[in-house]
């Protein structure tokens, strides 16, 4: 009799279910589960097949490594590393926005590939939660700018805070539009926390973006992850 049997990490009662299956190509056995009919093998020679891999990217992108960083410490290819954010960040949802709530919009700039090629991340904060609602990466300009602000309007927004830019006067209603002094202190301190958590939007540093589409599912992770 097995005194270790094989468990499912898909069942609930999957401790007993796990038969053999054949091998890998690499030689491991194969085991798969007679309830859900998924497959796995015991110890894996490809480290991005793990089970607990995606939590590891998740934690490690939060503290800010670099993406050859985390592929050094996970044992994994840069490219294996960039597809699987990509992947998480897919099926991360985004989060229900209550109505009628008080927000700050900041915007964040940074660059891709070269420090000329400048780009910005601009994102809404609701006041009381202090959680991000939306965000979108692309040049200063209206176009995107509103793709947040809509978010707003959808949700009736009671008070929007902003900084001086002169844009959001011609995409916010005046009526809850307000440009004061400290108010968009929150938000500010997020900036402060996204440039040292995340080290490719560190002032000084060599590790920097060259897609957008890494840049935002990155943000994405960091936000909702």
């Amino acid at each position: 009799m097995n005194q270790n049997p094989i468990r499912c990490s898909k069942c609930v009662d999957g401790q007993n279910s796990m038969v053999r299956n054949g091998k890998t190509s690499y030689g491991k056995q194969r085991f798969i589960c007679k309830n859900c009919k998924k497959s796995r093998v015991v110890s894996y020679t490809n480290h991005a097949y793990k089970p607990e891999i995606n939590h590891q990217i998740i934690i490690l992108t939060k503290e800010g490594l670099g993406i050859r960083s985390t592929a050094r410490v996970l044992e994994i290819s840069t490219t294996t590393l960039l597809k699987r954010i990509i992947l998480i960040a897919s099926k991360i949802s985004r989060p229900f926005i209550s109505k009628g709530k008080i927000y700050e919009v900041d915007e964040l700039r940074t660059y891709l590939k070269i420090k000329t090629k400048l780009i910005w991340i601009v994102y809404a904060l609701e006041r009381k939660s202090r959680k991000v609602v939306s965000f979108n990466v692309g040049a200063r300009t209206n176009k995107t700018l509103q793709i947040v602000l809509k978010t707003l309007e959808l949700s009736e927004a009671k008070i929007i805070y902003t900084d001086g830019l002169k844009n959001y006067r011609y995409l916010i209603e005046n009526k809850i539009h307000k440009v004061i002094r400290f108010g968009t202190n929150l938000i500010e301190r997020i900036n402060l926390n996204l440039r040292i958590h995340l080290k490719r939007l560190n002032r000084r540093t060599i590790c920097f973006s060259r897609s957008i589409v890494v840049l935002s599912a990155v943000l994405k992770i960091y936000f909702w992850g």
